[in-house]
């Protein structure tokens, strides 16, 4: 699959970020799945057993980009060390954003 061309904001893109830090068990899949609905993306937002967690965004690429931009910021629960994400291509996923 290729990447989302990065020169069109609208252009539908799916992002997944896994996030490292002490993010589970601190409201962080809730903050984070109120952001994704604020800028309008379908996916979710899940622990895994390593300790991170992984966020599967699929929209608008801007806003896409908006959301990885707030898991990286400031003013997160918990507090992030680091995350990493791929762009792709949306592959489809149910209407509205869950916390899995």
């Amino acid at each position: 699959m290729t990447e989302p061309q990065r020169d069109r904001p609208d252009e539908p893109a799916r992002l997944t970020a896994w996030v490292h830090g002490r993010v589970q068990g601190v409201g962080f899949r809730w903050w984070t799945r109120a952001r994704a609905l604020e800028l309008g993306l379908a996916g979710s937002a899940g622990n895994l057993a390593d300790g991170r967690v992984e966020v599967v965004a699929e929209g608008p690429r801007a806003s896409c980009q908006r959301l990885l931009d707030a898991l990286n910021g400031r003013g997160t629960p918990g507090t992030v060390d680091t995350v990493v994400h791929r762009w792709d291509v949306p592959r489809g996923v149910p209407d509205g954003f869950r916390e899995r």
